[in-house]
C-alpha cells in the first residue's frame, strides 16, 4: 500500500513517538544478577542467592585462548576488570557480557567467550576464548567507471573505460589493533593511498597516531547539481579525452585519544591541494570561491564519540553519541566551519523485536559556500530511505530515522575446517521505518528538495552475518509519490 495522505505519516510518526518516550521511560530488565538461562520456550532463569551474589570475590589469573596474532593486552585493554580487582559476583556477570561486545566492536574477532575458567576460595581465574579474523586481504581490483553493465555496454564495454589495480589492507598489521592500507588504483582513474593507524601506540594504551597520503585524478567529476540528482562531466564526452578533469593531493596526520572503555577521541590535520581543468568552471563557475580551479588549503578536525552498544554495525541494545568541529581553510579562496552531531538509541520492546532510533543535526559557516562545501544529504550514511537517487545540497540539516526491527531466524551454516571459521552465522529482521529530514539553503534554491521537509517510510528485509556484512533490501516510498527496492549492501572491506 502507497501512502500519499499526510494524515497516515501524522499516524506513524505520533506511534515512533510513544514508543521512543514512553518505552524508553520504562525499567529495563538487569540480567547480571543471572547465572544461567537454559535455550528452551520461556526459560526460568537461575538467580545466584543474595548472600553470594553480594560476596566480593578476587580476579585471578586471565587466560586467553585463540589469539595467534593479537596481543594479549589489546584484548585485556577492552575489560573493565583486571587480575586483583575485588567484585562482586553479579557485577562481573555483567563485566564478561560487556567485555565480549566490546572484544566484538574491535572487529579483530569472529566470536568470544569470557567465563569463569575455576575458583580457589574467593578468587576466581577468568578463561577468554576468541576465534580470530582474517586480517590479510590483497584484493585484485578490476571495474568500469560506468554505474552499470548497460551503460557500459554503450560505451561498446571500452576497456579505456575500466579502473583496475590492487588494494592491499592489512587489519591488525602488528597484532596491536593496527591498520595499513596500500592501494594502487589506474585506468580511466588513478588512486594512490597509504595509510597507516596505530591507536595504542603507548604503554597505557590510550594514546595513538595515524597518517595517511592520498593522490587522486578523476576522468569524470560531479559538476553541479540539477533536478536534485548529480550532474557528472566525462573527459570522454567533451572532446577531452585521456585528460583527468581534477587532482587531489591530502596528507594527513592523526592522533588518538581513548582515556577509557567507551570514549575516544581523535584530532586530525591535513594538507590539502585541488584543481580543477577549466572545462568544469564553463558549467559551475562557482565549484570554488572567487572562480577559483586551485585550492591549496590546511584542515584541522575534533571528534568525540561514545559507544556502548552490543554490536556497532547493527546495534540492539545501547547508545552512540558523537560530535564533531571542523575548521576548513584560512582564507576567502576556502572559508569552512562544520559542527554536527548525531545518536543512536536501540533498544528491546518485546521477545524478539527491536527499535532504532539516530538523529543528525548539522551545520556549516559561513552559509554562503561553494559547491565543493555544500554536498549534504543523500551522500555517506546521510541519507532518507526512500530518497536514494537523489542528492540535496546545504548548509545545515536535521534527520531522523525511526526503525522496527523483528527477528525472523538466526542460523548458521558449515563453511571450513578451521576454527576460527567453522560456520557462517547469520541473522535475519523484517524491519519497519520511517525517516524525516530537513536540509536548509539560504543562496543555491535551485533543487526542488532543499528547504523542504521530507518524509519517506518502508519496509524490509536485513541480513547480518559476519566480517560486519550487512544486505538490507527496502521496499521504499516517499512523498512524491514515488516508490520502488532498494539494496544496499556493506561490510568491514
Amino acid at each position: 500500500m502507497i501512502i500519499n495522505d499526510r494524515k497516515y505519516v501524522v499516524l506513524i510518526l505520533a506511534a515512533i513517538f510513544f514508543y521512543t518516550n514512553v518505552f524508553a521511560q520504562l525499567p529495563q530488565l538487569n540480567d547480571s544478577s543471572i547465572l544461567f538461562a537454559p535455550k528452551k520456550i520461556n526459560p526460568q532463569p537461575i538467580k545466584i542467592p543474595a548472600k553470594i551474589n553480594n560476596a566480593s570475590y578476587i580476579i585471578g589469573d586471565i587466560f586467553i585462548k585463540g589469539n595467534k596474532h593479537t596481543k594479549n593486552y589489546i584484548i585485556e585493554r577492552e575489560l573493565s576488570f583486571k587480575k586483583g580487582d575485588s567484585i562482586s559476583l553479579s557485577a562481573l556477570i555483567y563485566a564478561f557480557e560487556k567485555g565480549r561486545e566490546r572484544l566484538i566492536n574491535t572487529r579483530l574477532f569472529n566470536d568470544v567467550v569470557i567465563y569463569l575458567k575455576g575458583s580457589r576460595g574467593y578468587v576466581m581465574d577468568i578463561q577468554i576464548d576468541v576465534k580470530e579474523r582474517w586480517y590479510i586481504f590483497p584484493l585484485p581490483y578490476f571495474r568500469p567507471v560506468d554505474r552499470n553493465l548497460s551503460v557500459w555496454q554503450e560505451n561498446n564495454y571500452s576497456l579505456s573505460r575500466v579502473n583496475y589495480g590492487i588494494k592491499y589492507t592489512q587489519y591488525n598489521f602488528t597484532g596491536r589493533n593496527d591498520n595499513l592500507i596500500a592501494w594502487l588504483i589506474t585506468g580511466y582513474s588513478r588512486q594512490v593511498e597509504l595509510a597507516y593507524d596505530q591507536p595504542y601506540a603507548d604503554k597505557t594504551l590510550k594514546h595513538g597516531f595515524g597518517f595517511s597520503f592520498i593522490y587522486a585524478a578523476q576522468k569524470q567529476i560531479d559538476a553541479l547539481t540539477t533536478n536534485n540528482q548529480q550532474y557528472f562531466i566525462k573527459a570522454d564526452t567533451i572532446n577531452y579525452a585521456g585528460k583527468y578533469l581534477s587532482k587531489q593531493y591530502s596528507l594527513s596526520l592523526r592522533y588518538y585519544y581513548r582515556p577509557a572503555l567507551k570514549t575516544k577521541h581523535l584530532f586530525r590535520f591535513g594538507l590539502n591541494k585541488f584543481s580543477i581543468d577549466s572545462a568544469l568552471t564553463v558549467y559551475n563557475p562557482d565549484y570554488f570561491n572567487n572562480n577559483k580551479r586551485k585550492v591549496f588549503y590546511p584542515e584541522i578536525s575534533y571528534v568525540v564519540n561514545y559507544t556502548d552498544v552490543d554490536y556497532v554495525p547493527y546495534p540492539l541494545k545501547g547508545i552512540t553519541i558523537e560530535a564533531g568541529l571542523l575548521r576548513r581553510g584560512i582564507n576567502s579562496d576556502m572559508n569552512l566551519w562544520q559542527a554536527y552531531f548525531k545518536n543512536s538509541s536501540s533498544w528491546p520492546i518485546a521477545h524478539k523485536l527491536y527499535f532504532t532510533t539516530q538523529n543528525w543535526s548539522l551545520i556549516k559557516l559561513p552559509f554562503k559556500q561553494p559547491f565543493y562545501n555544500q554536498p549534504l544529504m543523500g551522500y555517506g550514511d546521510f541519507y532518507l530511505r526512500g530518497l536514494d537517487k537523489y542528492v540535496v545540497d546545504g548548509v545545515a540539516a536535521i534527520m531522523v530515522h525511526n526503525t522496527f526491527m523483528r527477528e525472523i531466524c538466526n542460523f548458521s551454516i558449515p563453511f571450513l575446517h578451521a576454527a576460527s571459521h567453522d560456520r557462517i552465522p547469520f541473522r535475519v529482521y523484517a524491519t519497519a521505518f520511517t525517516d524525516e529530514g530537513y536540509t536548509y539553503n539560504k543562496f543555491d534554491t535551485n533543487n526542488s528538495l532543499q528547504n523542504r521537509f521530507l518524509y519517506t517510510g518502508g519496509f524490509g528485509v536485513d541480513v547480518i552475518s559476519f566480517y560486519d556484512f550487512t544486505f538490507k533490501l527496502d521496499y521504499s516510498f516517499n512523498q512524491l509519490g514515488q516508490k520502488g527496492l532498494f539494496l544496499r549492501i556493506g561490510n568491514e572491506f
